[in-house]
């Protein structure tokens, strides 16, 4: 393996908004090619970071940056805690790489930033939540330390969407769909 992509984290400006929303672009695309469902994120998916920029845990978001260019952005939302004490547990909220530079390294430097974050707060757990479709994502994030399975997300398809499932994935002598 080549040494990685040299990049800078460094916490989101209001002036990186415009490539955030084109990482979120992105990673919505990804997600319309790997479900074969261009109408995921809707008709203009790039707005969604804008509502997710505004959620009231999110408490970080950073971005990867290199030769004057964002490359990549991840987020720390945090959950848990009762009345008047301190969130534990967190999650990696989102973590996107641009399509051309994925697999240099970037998303690894991106989860080892959020992680040390979320150790920094004492948060107790550091979630994430890819789509079951995401191979590449599942593997980059079992070699970063999240071997670990908290919940599972079990969905029932209630419409006629023309969509395909794929079978393959086992788990307590079931058969799942993803």
């Amino acid at each position: 393996m080549s040494d990685p992509i040299e990049v800078v984290i460094r916490p989101y400006q209001a002036d990186d908004l415009e490539a955030c929303r084109a990482l979120w672009v992105e990673l919505t695309q990804r997600h319309r090619d790997i479900y074969d469902d261009q109408t995921i994120g809707g008709d203009d998916p790039g707005l969604a970071f804008d509502e997710h920029a505004r959620l009231s845990n999110l408490a970080g978001l950073w971005v990867a940056e290199r030769d004057g260019a964002l490359v990549g952005m991840c987020g720390l939302l945090v959950h848990g805690g009762e009345a008047q004490v301190e969130p534990d547990e967190g999650q990696v909220e989102p973590i996107v790489v641009t399509s051309t530079l994925r697999s240099a390294g970037i998303g690894c430097r991106l989860l080892e930033h959020v992680v040390a974050e979320a150790r920094g707060r004492g948060l107790r757990s550091l979630s994430i939540r890819p789509v079951a479709r995401n191979v590449e994502a599942i593997q980059l994030f079992h070699q970063t330390g999240f071997r670990v399975l908290g919940h599972l997300d079990m969905f029932m398809d209630l419409t006629e969407t023309g969509r395909e499932w794929k079978s393959g994935i086992s788990m307590h002598e079931r058969t799942f769909l993803y």
